[in-house]
């Protein structure tokens, strides 16, 4: 079509959550539910490791900037998406469409950034642990964690920008609960294969690297930790890792079946919705209580921050 004689819409209408007849009320408020496990355990994570300075170490510095970073992933849809339930009105305006995705992504390519850098840690501190504090140090640390947020940002800039940019004359219906790429471009008018093929070149050089990265360093850390000459050792680098290798998992399995392929616009997305939910709200969820119940640290740092604060009430 041509984009001259086209009138774009100015807003899009969200299709919202998987239909599951007679649960909707249900649905929406486990949601909010989660939403808030969400920022309080996330939040609370964040804080633990500002204020106690027994957890100023690198692990934590990054474990942090992963519970800032789900916190932003959550915010960036979630608000919207009780608000268009409680007021029956499913709508999205288009630039907050095009700014919620370019958000969405930016939080979500942020953070194979820094599960990588959590993998980097525990290499060096397994494999290198006399060298770790020099090799780690805080000034390192903050220089990778910069990289990780503004790589986030210019791997999904371009490609934002020339989505905003397509002519969206025949529906403006999107097949989804939030604006998504591969929905977004289904109503799309005008050629998307670039669009298409960049993003896809995303995916496989941040999610495909990252991942291999990842496995290459627990190849080498579990190498290490099979060389250790006894059993407790053995299974307190393990249990240290076990937490990582969980998220990891959950990650990547529902990030490769979403979004590593080579034509999105053209799929069905009733079960992208359903996979979507495992990625967009349980995990966000679970990485501050993965993190914290394998981590004797950060238990003994929460009791005592509470116990503070109960004391002095």
């Amino acid at each position: 079509m041509n984009s001259t004689n086209c009138t774009r819409t100015t807003e899009f209408i969200l299709a919202g959550l998987p239909n599951v007849t007679g649960m909707e009320r249900v649905m929406y408020a486990s949601v909010f539910l989660l939403y808030l496990l969400c920022l309080m355990g996330n939040g609370l994570l964040i804080m633990t490791v500002m204020v106690d300075r027994h957890l100023q170490k690198p692990m934590y510095f990054f474990l942090s900037n992963l519970s800032f970073k789900d916190i932003g992933h959550t915010t960036t849809f979630i608000p919207k998406l009780l608000l268009n339930y409680v007021s029956s009105n499913n709508s999205i305006c288009f630039y907050c469409c095009v700014i919620q995705l370019c958000f969405y992504f930016f939080f979500g390519v942020t953070e194979f950034f820094i599960i990588t850098l959590i993998s980097l840690d525990k290499y060096v501190a397994i494999c290198h642990p006399l060298r770790h504090s020099t090799i780690m140090t805080s000034w390192v640390c903050l220089k990778l964690a910069i990289a990780a947020w503004f790589g986030g940002f210019f791997s999904i800039i371009f490609q934002v920008v020339m989505i905003a940019n397509l002519p969206y004359c025949t529906s403006n219906v999107v097949n989804h609960f939030y604006c998504d790429v591969g929905p977004v471009l289904k109503i799309a008018g005008g050629d998307t294969r670039l669009i298409e093929a960049l993003g896809f070149l995303v995916a496989v050089v941040v999610v495909v690297s990252s991942l291999v990265f990842t496995l290459i360093s627990y190849l080498f850390i579990i190498y290490t930790i099979l060389r250790m000459p006894s059993a407790s050792s053995q299974q307190k680098a393990f249990s240290t890792c076990a937490s990582h290798l969980v998220v990891v998992s959950l990650l990547y399995g529902s990030v490769f079946f979403v979004y590593l392929r080579p034509t999105i616009k053209n799929s069905s997305f009733s079960m992208t919705k359903s996979v979507a939910i495992l990625y967009t709200f349980i995990i966000p969820v679970l990485n501050p209580f993965i993190y914290s119940i394998r981590n004797n640290e950060v238990k003994d740092s929460v009791h005592k921050m509470i116990g503070r604060k109960v004391s002095r009430l």
